[in-house]
């Protein structure tokens, strides 16, 4: 779908330019896609929390919002992306979670050109400025993070982003600090291989 997915960049690219009507353009013609989905691939308690379609609105407008900011031309992809996202948000911690996502965001925002391309990769790579690429390595980092196990996520952002010891981690988790730094570092594995497989142009499989 050539035409459709051409619309879906440009409101993409309209919604990062501080234009509601992209942001709009977004909602109109993907969100009765993703909250069909969400009922059917949903188990039955979650999908009573998904009772509403204001509720699948309300998680897919946050991401937009607070999400690191990207383009994609294929409608597919884009919907598999939000989907995830927005199952996301209907299991445990969502508002924990939402909310870390939220504040750092406003706390470590990035600056407003950093947008990641999550079409294929062409043949012509661009070198951006240490700072650039900076940002641009935290923007991989948030995005792949929506792909993690909750838990992985969670034990990241205690350490990396809240700056807890294993001690504390483990004690969270109730597991030793030894079993904390060991699933630390599966988490960061896990993430590697998230932000590896985003910048490939490999978001179908992993949404």
């Amino acid at each position: 779908m050539k035409t459709g997915a051409t619309e879906t960049k440009i409101s993409l690219e309209r919604w990062h330019d501080g234009n509601q009507e992209g942001l709009d353009s977004l909602i109109e013609r993907h969100l009765p896609w993703i909250h069909d989905q969400v009922r059917r691939r949903m188990g039955p308690t979650l999908r009573k929390k998904a009772e509403t379609c204001d509720y699948v609105q309300d998680a897919m407008i946050q991401f937009l919002q607070y999400g690191p900011r990207f383009v994609l031309s294929n409608d597919a992809d884009f919907r598999g992306l939000l989907l995830r996202i927005v199952e996301n948000a209907l299991r445990d911690k969502h508002d924990w979670f939402t909310a870390c996502r939220r504040n750092v965001a406003k706390e470590r925002p990035l600056p407003s050109d950093t947008v990641l391309s999550l079409d294929p990769p062409s043949s012509k790579a661009r070198t951006p400025s240490m700072s650039a690429e900076r940002h641009e390595r935290e923007a991989w980092i948030r995005l792949a993070m929506e792909f993690l196990e909750p838990e992985d996520r969670e034990l990241l952002v205690l350490r990396q982003w809240e700056k807890r010891s294993l001690a504390e981690i483990g004690e969270k988790f109730k597991i030793s600090e030894k079993a904390a730094w060991m699933r630390h570092n599966r988490a960061v594995k896990q993430l590697g291989k998230k932000i590896w497989d985003l910048r490939c142009g490999r978001l179908t499989q992993l949404a």
